[in-house]
């Protein structure tokens, strides 16, 4: 393997381990999750960000988690310890959905 596919993996086998190693932010603007899906390691948490002018909530549809409706630049945090795929979406605008993966790194 050349050194420069080798470095190329290297860099993306750290960018993965990086977003398993801490905190997940996920921004909320303009009417969406950004990023819409994060992978966590169990344990972590994530912090939702809500930066539109309109309230916005972060709800689990398995019910696990709730926030209280969020104002501009209000944080809602929550940390997973259980692995698994947990969906949400903003309970004032259903069609506002995201996905936090949690795995073993």
């Amino acid at each position: 393997m050349s050194a420069w596919k080798t470095g190329a993996a290297l860099g993306a086998c750290l960018a993965a381990a990086m977003a398993w190693a801490g905190p997940q932010q996920v921004d909320i603007s303009k009417f969406a999750f950004t990023p819409k899906e994060v992978t966590v390691a169990p344990g972590a948490k994530v912090t939702w960000v809500n930066h539109d002018e309109i309230p916005h909530t972060v709800s689990g549809r398995d019910k696990s988690f709730v926030s209280k409706a969020l104002d501009t630049d209000d944080r809602y945090e929550h940390v997973f310890d259980k692995e698994g795929d947990y969906a949400y979406f903003c309970a004032v605008h259903p069609y506002m959905t995201g996905v936090v993966h949690v795995r073993k790194p």
